[in-house]
């Protein structure tokens, strides 16, 4: 008889951890925070009664029980997801919609999605993008997210998604033909902000104790992913949500030049319409997955 309590996604991390030897590489092919990886293998060790890690500095090795569960884990897990694979792919396509402000899915929902596709492939997701509040979107969904706790409708189940932050973006060659030497250094580079977040730079010059230079070259754009590639583009300086500039930070188009200077945003939340099936509820514990804070840089 199957173990149901057998923790899948506590096994699911350690194998990953196992094949970087990193929590922190882990972390990173799954989407989540180091913490998570620390956590779910934790709870995998109590459920097995052994350490599977020797933890040292910066570097962590498997116990001879360790790679032993690994060597067997590994096969099996993908023996369950190929069988899971096929069934999937030979029934009837489902779908769940999927409703979001345009610069979150530009910049963190599509790169995102491959994910899901590949460990759902019998449901297509279904994105459609709205600057409205949830209760004025106009069409139909299954799922929505944006940011804050409230202009949510009573009638959806709504939960707390993801943390974020505000911080200072610039391309690698920008910065190289102009140096940023500190906060000073601000007034003499061009300004790029979204319409959408018109007050950022307000808000983190108070942060910042800066005052506002007289004269100081501004660049407006509708939407923050339109001001994403105009910084990867070289024409300025930028406030980004970690949460959309994320891809660009890993793979080191842009760089966050005063790490330190971080603003605090409003978390992000889903909310699950009543009508979701379970394609939407899949979706959900998927998006869940990526609970804490967006990203990392510095």
């Amino acid at each position: 008889m199957a173990d149901l309590s057998l923790p899948l996604n506590a096994i699911r991390a350690f194998l990953a951890a196992a094949r970087h030897q990193s929590f922190t590489l882990a972390a990173h092919e799954l989407n989540v925070t180091h913490g998570a990886i620390s956590r779910q293998i934790k709870n995998l060790e109590d459920y097995l009664g052994m350490p599977l890690f020797e933890r040292r500095v910066r570097q962590v090795l498997l116990t001879e029980r360790g790679r032993q569960f690994f060597e067997e884990a590994s096969p099996a897990l993908d023996i369950l997801a190929t069988a899971a694979r096929r069934v999937m792919r030979d029934a009837p396509t489902r779908t769940v919609v999927i409703n979001v402000r345009p610069s979150f899915a530009v910049r963190w929902l599509i790169p995102h999605l491959s994910d899901f596709v590949e460990r759902y492939p019998g449901i297509a997701p279904q994105v459609v993008t709205s600057t409205a509040a949830v209760g004025r979107a106009g069409s139909s969904f299954d799922i929505a997210v944006r940011r804050g706790e409230t202009n949510w409708p009573e009638s959806l189940k709504v939960q707390r998604f993801m943390e974020d932050e505000l911080v200072l973006v610039a391309s690698p060659a920008l910065l190289k033909s102009m140096p940023l030497e500190g906060v000073a250094g601000i007034g003499r580079h061009t300004l790029l902000l979204s319409r959408s977040r018109r007050n950022d730079w307000e808000d983190w010059r108070r942060l910042a104790g800066l005052k506002r230079s007289r004269g100081q070259a501004m660049l407006y754009f509708d939407h923050v992913h339109f001001v994403l590639q105009a910084v990867v583009d070289g024409l300025g300086l930028a406030l980004s949500p970690v949460s959309l500039a994320d891809n660009d930070l890993r793979s080191g188009r842009l760089v966050c030049p005063l790490p330190d200077l971080r603003m605090a945003l409003a978390p992000y939340y889903l909310g699950i319409s009543p009508q979701a099936g379970a394609e939407a509820l899949l979706f959900a514990k998927w998006l869940g997955e990526y609970r804490g804070t967006a990203g990392f840089y510095g």
